[in-house]
């Protein structure tokens, strides 16, 4: 396998940061550090990327925001997040619309900051969750910020470039509260596979059932995308030939998932709430354009990413100018709606 520059760090004992400052030969490391990483790339036989090397000494007033999402209100109130905070510094925004599943992401994404001489990104997943885009943003020096599912404790060397949402907490949160109404089979839409946030909203929605006692059900998940006709086919698997598991609750993995659930459930000729339940995540315009409208978990996606623009303006910066108001994990809190109500006798 190829050598990388995580594999150079470990080796020497150091940050991949001062790996890369070390290869691009900045004159403020100190020289015992900077034979002791050679002595490791010599030791692996280390190749760095010339392309890396010419690009970390780049610089300019402007950051990208890098994403693939579906979801249009996201991806929305991501843009608007980042760029309030862009407007306060006086820099650009470079909007990079990419496509997760394709090869080779890494090389666009480099020719893409080639172009642009940006200052930093902000990765969004799941593209955030990728460790090969990772590796090649520390090759090339460029400071970033990613966005991903989970808490600062879950990975603690990574945690100063990372801004966290709390998914797992905030799916147990909702489940708990369909079990105080009564509701024993809950069954779960989940989003895309690839998403880090699906499997953390599942495994937050596990949890609650467990902790009161109730049995998971493997027939009561399906497995789907964040998409609202991911919804409406979930829905009618799961309900198909008149309920014969006796759901009386579906938990979406989006607001987009759950509408469409909804909707299927209406041509089913099913009442929400009183024959069925359902809730969403993330508060989207989703969860208040259906009738009855959603119980949703509220994630406030534009001062999540605004956070993320913070803490990257923060890093490149250095210590001159430390914000000390950053928030790194974000719980979304439930908002109780229309769309759930008491389990039916």
């Amino acid at each position: 396998m190829k050598v990388t520059i995580n594999d150079v760090a470990k080796h020497a004992g150091v940050s991949m940061k001062t790996v890369s400052r070390v290869i691009n030969k900045e004159p403020s490391v100190r020289k015992k550090t900077y034979d002791q990483v050679m002595l490791a790339v010599k030791e692996l036989n280390y190749q760095p990327n010339t392309a890396a090397r010419n690009l970390a000494g780049t610089s300019s007033f402007a950051i990208g925001l890098v994403y693939d999402n579906p979801n249009a209100y996201y991806i929305i109130d991501m843009q608007n997040g980042v760029l309030s905070r862009c407007k306060e510094e006086g820099y650009e925004l470079v909007i990079h619309p990419c496509n997760a599943q394709q090869k080779d992401m890494q090389a666009e994404i480099a020719t893409m900051i080639k172009r642009s001489r940006l200052a930093g990104l902000v990765l969004t997943p799941p593209l955030s969750e990728q460790q090969p885009i990772i590796d090649m943003l520390d090759e090339l020096g460029v400071s970033y910020v990613r966005l991903l599912s989970g808490h600062n404790e879950d990975e603690e060397e990574k945690s100063k470039n990372c801004i966290y949402v709390d998914d797992f907490a905030a799916a147990y949160e909702i489940t708990e509260h369909l079990l105080s109404l009564g509701h024993k089979h809950i069954a779960f839409v989940c989003g895309d596979e690839e998403h880090k946030s699906t499997t953390e909203r599942l495994a937050g929605y596990k949890q609650a059932l467990s902790d009161h006692q109730i049995a998971f059900n493997e027939d009561f998940i399906h497995k789907g995308t964040y998409s609202f006709e991911s919804g409406v086919k979930g829905a009618k698997a799961l309900l198909e030939d008149g309920n014969p598991k006796k759901i009386t609750a579906i938990l979406g993995g989006n607001d987009e998932v759950a509408a469409g659930a909804l909707f299927a459930a209406r041509l089913m000729n099913i009442e929400i709430p009183a024959q069925l339940s359902i809730s969403g995540f993330e508060d989207s315009p989703f969860s208040r354009q259906t009738w009855p409208k959603l119980t949703t978990a509220h994630q406030a996606n534009d001062v999540i990413s605004e956070h993320a623009a913070r803490l990257l303006f923060s890093k490149t910066r250095g210590s001159r100018n430390q914000d000390k108001d950053i928030t790194t994990t974000f719980t979304p809190n439930m908002v109780v709606r229309e769309s759930t109500g008491p389990a039916p006798q």
